[in-house]
């Protein structure tokens, strides 16, 4: 009997899933041994059910192929099986609220990619370098469900990895105001070009509820656990626009910050690179050695040259400047389906194993 706990992926078969599975391959401490996707894919094995449909560039791993793929409501079917779930699937809010609270009843952790729970104030959301200690709250969400083990934590949305981390490396200066503009590649929309044609040479202006999330989301992040739930942080203010482009993978920012307490460059390039959360002390295993690195040249960070920094799960800031109105500008770079999505989530899992939240049945 393998040591590795059992993991099962809802909504294996879209973008994220094939990500989930192909970042779990040859995992020390996860083996993929349920896959679950909508009844349409139930019964077929993994590669019968997605066909051409395979998005990644490195190949399906032959361990998961012959996988039958199981329906994702039969809740206790596929909870038995496994001993914690990462959830992909692809429905309405409400319905992933439920189903993946159905799955926590059944005493089965669900670490979850989707936004539903987001705001539910007994689940955590969770970027590990920055708010390992939100775990917390899960004692409070666990009596809420009437569970021992079962709880639903959330990584947040993948835009914000590019700007939230600095900004909270540069927290005792005190950003107060911030302007950010984020460029997002298509497979956040879970596409690529030949799915999207359209997307060719064109830049689309606006990306469906994604200026709300990049604007609140670091504040929930930034909060504190109080009572049993978290209350979000009241600074710093944020406006953010959210625009398309012609890129497959990595979401690029551009950011303006006012602070408190203006610092030297020198002391902002400081603070990046030094910055070690939980996940480095404890050499987690999709940790990045380096989460924060500084370009110093003037046209980097570049996707096509540093979206994969850290194997995708760190993050690039460059251009750091004085600004005629704000205080600094800079330029961020992150890999939106590696620490932006699946990767993000993994590692989120590999901390609340670390922390005993996950273990065994």
């Amino acid at each position: 009997m393998s040591e590795k706990l059992r993991v099962g992926i809802l909504g294996g078969t879209g973008m994220v899933g094939q990500r989930f599975i192909s970042l779990l391959e040859n995992h020390p401490w996860f083996e993929v041994t349920t896959i679950a996707a909508s009844p349409r894919s139930a019964g077929k094995t993994y590669e019968e059910a997605v066909g051409g449909r395979w998005k990644m560039t490195t190949p399906m791993p032959e361990a998961v192929k012959k996988i039958v793929v199981m329906n994702v409501n039969e809740v206790e079917k596929v909870a038995s099986e496994v001993d914690f779930v990462f959830s992909a699937v692809d429905m309405t809010k409400e319905e992933i609220k439920k189903i993946e609270e159905d799955y926590a009843r059944t005493e089965t952790p669900v670490v979850s990619n989707n936004s539903a729970h987001r705001w539910t104030p007994d689940v955590p959301m969770i970027i590990p370098e920055i708010n390992p200690e939100h775990t917390d709250v899960i004692e409070a969400q666990k009596k809420r469900l009437g569970t021992e083990r079962g709880f639903v934590a959330v990584k947040p949305n993948c835009s914000i990895q590019s700007y939230a981390p600095a900004l909270y490396a540069w927290r005792e200066f005190e950003p107060y105001e911030v302007i950010a503009t984020t460029y997002q590649a298509i497979s956040g929309a879970g596409k690529t070009f030949k799915d999207w044609p359209e997307m060719v040479e064109n830049i689309i202006p606006y990306i469906g509820g994604e200026e709300e999330k990049s604007e609140q989301e670091p504040l929930r992040i930034y909060g504190k656990v109080e009572n049993g739930e978290i209350v979000k942080a009241s600074e710093p203010a944020i406006s953010c626009q959210c625009i398309r482009v012609p890129v497959l993978n990595g979401h690029t920012a551009a950011v303006f910050v006012k602070f408190r307490k203006k610092p030297a460059k020198e002391q902002l390039i400081e603070k990046l690179v030094s910055f070690q959360g939980v996940p480095q002390e404890l050499q987690l295993p999709s940790a990045p050695k380096q989460f924060i690195q500084y370009m110093e040249e003037d046209n980097r960070p570049q996707v096509s040259l540093d979206v994969d920094f850290e194997n995708g799960m760190g993050v690039s800031i460059g251009r750091i400047r004085e600004d005629s109105i704000y205080d600094y500008k800079f330029v961020g770079l992150s890999h939106n389906t590696v620490r932006g999505a699946a990767g993000g989530a993994v590692l989120c899992a590999e901390l609340l194993k670390a922390k005993g939240f996950i273990n065994k049945k």
